[in-house]
């Protein structure tokens, strides 16, 4: 099992998707962001909110590929920024990934 970091670094994005998602990570706001992506009330700690959030990029990406039309490139966009941001949220706090 890989750990979050490599997960995370391992990601093989087209280019509009990953550009998109490095100009919004500096807006990236956890508190208003990530509860919207999760749709919960009380947030995980990072590591548990980033196993969620790649979760839900893989299964964007597999629609994606499959050309579906309930592809929404703006919520992929949204969660690749807030697994980007939880990334560095993680990273300055001298959080391990599991």
């Amino acid at each position: 099992m890989l750990d979050i970091h490599t997960r995370i670094a391992q990601l093989r994005r087209p280019t509009l998707l990953a550009r998109a998602a490095r100009f919004g990570v500096d807006d990236y706001r956890r508190q208003t962001h990530l509860r919207r992506i999760l749709n919960l009330e009380n947030l995980p700690k990072h590591p548990q909110a980033l196993i969620l959030l790649l979760e839900i990029e893989s299964e964007l990406n597999k629609v994606r590929r499959e050309k579906s039309g309930s592809y929404s490139p703006a919520r992929h966009v949204a969660v690749l920024i807030a697994i980007s941001g939880e990334a560095r949220l993680m990273k300055a706090v001298g959080l391990h990934a599991i």
